[in-house]
């Protein structure tokens, strides 16, 4: 027979009331336990207890995750600054008055889902002779008297070649096959995006190098190359800015070089940004320039541009446009030949095909009163065939079809989908896979009267903040 809860005193000190002000909210969940909560925010039963007891600081992260999972409306939080970010703020202050900077302090990325920075620093309580002793015992002695930030991050850039040979065409290639598969694994955000931007400012930075005539269009298309997986990258991190203007590298290298497979590559890409930041005439308008000379393009980079303009034609509800172009995407990629495409359209493959086509059709079940079986078997498809080298693909294909089964299928199937899907997502530093989430979200909040879809909400919330 479980104990009863320890009465608490909320008036004794700001840390008991904000442990009070926890069981409160834990408590407007009927039957939610401690016990229960913990997993839920990535703690153990036993810190929520001590958390409302009063005998344990709660961390900020911890009172966002609160938030979230109790559906506060940021509550905690905000109590959470005023119980302790203010005396955090004066302790802060008085160490920096009497120490000055914090000796040992770097960034570091952690890689998680949204790609936060966090900043890892010596603990506070460390003397000087301690520090030493700390720094040795991590294997950081040897790097102490230097200066890390200059080690990692030189602010001279790498030097450049006198003349541009094969050997530099070689490095471009290595390294925007390095950025893709990456980006595709593991999502476009932290260290994966950092080294995405410092390749491309050396590849551009090449362009100014003497280069003999008979490699120049060999070099303005491996640069177009990387500019395209590098404004992938940052497209797939929501740095928008960043990612146009590797777009805009792209497209005026391959312009330059002649090269109407890259240019079209590049169309594609502009083409689903826009649409993706709601603006799907502008997608059309560049998948429909992506598509001059189709007859220059090989039938799999056909494929790929009729799709930018079914998701254009679907996020406009355009249901007669989003099926022509999905029927013409559908009859060129059925004349698809791999060897006849470049090496890096390989990656356009059957599931990468459907995957695409289900998005625009997508968005006609949801939003135009379409049959949701065209979606749902093409995203099926494409989850059975991308393997863990396009694992952003996969988890994206099935949340979508999470959502697309939640919204007009079964809800229990939704939810046993959805959770395959954090699987995948859950590992991923991409923007994008996280909207996507959100959006699961919302439509497994139409069905508040089933546990397993409350459930999945919640594992779904303590993803986004983790």
């Amino acid at each position: 027979m479980p104990q009863p809860e320890k009465e608490l005193t909320p008036d004794a000190s700001p840390q008991e009331w904000f442990g009070a002000e926890l069981r409160y909210w834990r408590k407007r969940k009927p039957g939610l336990r401690a016990a229960q909560l913990g997993p839920m925010v990535q703690v153990s039963p036993d810190v929520i207890s001590k958390i409302e007891k009063g005998t344990y600081r709660c961390r900020r992260d911890l009172a966002e995750r609160l938030d979230a999972v109790l559906e506060t409306g940021g509550v905690l939080t905000r109590a959470w600054g005023m119980v302790f970010g203010d005396a955090d703020k004066k302790r802060s202050d008085a160490d920096s008055a009497r120490r000055g900077p914090v000796e040992g302090t770097i960034q570091v990325h952690q890689g998680r889902m949204l790609g936060r920075d966090t900043s890892a620093q010596l603990p506070e309580s460390l003397t000087s002779v301690d520090r030493r002793a700390f720094l040795a015992a991590t294997s950081l002695a040897a790097f102490a008297p230097i200066d890390l930030a200059r080690l990692v991050a030189p602010t001279a850039p790498p030097e450049l070649p006198k003349r541009i040979r094969p050997t530099e065409l070689d490095q471009l290639r290595h390294v925007a096959d390095g950025i893709h598969r990456w980006d595709n694994a593991q999502g476009g955000g932290g260290l994966v995006g950092d080294f995405a931007s410092r390749s491309l400012e050396w590849a551009v930075r090449l362009l100014s190098v003497d280069c003999p005539e008979k490699l120049r269009p060999e070099l303005l298309a491996s640069v177009a190359r990387l500019g395209i997986v590098v404004g992938a990258t940052h497209f797939d991190a929501y740095t928008y800015d960043d990612a146009r203007v590797a777009f805009k590298v792209a497209s005026e290298c391959a312009e330059e070089a002649g090269d109407w497979w890259l240019r079209a590559k590049t169309f594609s890409f502009l083409s689903r940004q826009a649409t993706w930041l709601g603006d799907p005439d502008e997608g059309l308008t560049y998948a429909e320039k992506g598509l001059v000379r189709s007859d220059r393009l090989t039938p799999t980079i056909q494929a790929m541009m009729h799709s930018a303009r079914a998701r254009a034609f679907g996020k406009m509800q355009d249901v007669q446009g989003t099926l022509a172009a999905v029927g013409a995407a559908d009859d060129a990629f059925a004349r698809s030949n791999p060897a006849e495409d470049p090496a890096w359209m390989h990656y356009y493959d059957e599931a990468q095909h459907h995957g695409d086509t289900a998005h625009a059709l997508f968005d006609l079940s949801i939003h135009a009163d379409q049959d949701p079986g065209r979606a749902a078997q093409r995203f099926a498809t494409a989850v059975a065939g991308h393997g863990d080298d396009y694992a952003r693909s996969r988890g994206i294909s099935r949340t979508k079809l999470a959502s697309l089964v939640m919204a007009k299928g079964d809800p229990k199937q939704a939810v046993a989908i959805g959770h395959q899907a954090l699987d995948d997502v859950g590992r991923l530093t991409s923007q994008r896979a996280a909207d996507d989430l959100r959006e699961l979200r919302r439509f497994a909040g139409q069905h508040r009267t089933l546990d397993e879809a409350a459930q999945l909400r919640q594992r779904i919330t303590a993803t986004l903040h983790t």
